[in-house]
């Protein structure tokens, strides 16, 4: 059986490249996001900082799930990640490898079944498993009287269509 969820965030130009995003459907706060200077004002992180958090946080969260799993009570996680940006052959930035180390407050021995939860945790990480597989991303570029001016790729991901 498939079961698919749906999450929607709207996105507002504040001013130059700094944004608001507000997350839809949840009582969130608005998140102020900019380019670092000189592009930006670094009002808020960038796109490719807002990755490397979400990799980072969804492994630490998904190792701490795996622990309790064991019926663990670990301390604290904590975790440092590292993008390295390059460019590709177009000579476009990108991100080229990510590199997150989580760090424990309880020793090894303390744990019930770490490795276990060591062995499974990763497979729990929505986003670092997303990351890796690839994800599709369906652009549409509207003009201000909503007339379509640009699509791709051709073939939109399954349940994200809309008019």
């Amino acid at each position: 059986m498939s079961e698919e969820q749906v999450m929607e965030l709207s996105l507002t130009q504040v001013e130059d490249f700094e944004f608001r995003v507000r997350f839809d459907g949840t009582p969130l706060g608005d998140l102020a996001t900019d380019e670092s200077p000189p592009q930006g004002r670094g009002a808020g992180p960038n796109p490719a900082r807002l990755l490397l958090a979400a990799v980072a946080n969804c492994l630490a969260a998904s190792l701490l799930f795996s622990m309790r799993k064991f019926r663990n009570a670990p301390g604290p996680l904590a975790a440092h990640a590292r993008a390295r940006l390059a460019r590709n052959a177009g000579g476009r930035w990108r991100v080229a490898g990510i590199q997150v180390d989580v760090q424990l407050a309880d020793a090894a021995a303390s744990l019930e079944r770490l490795d276990r939860a060591l062995a499974q945790f990763e497979d729990f990480c929505i986003v670092t498993e997303s990351v890796r597989a690839g994800i599709p991303v369906a652009v549409r570029v509207r003009d201000g009287e909503g007339n379509l001016l640009h699509a791709a790729p051709s073939e939109q991901p399954s349940g994200l269509r809309s008019g």
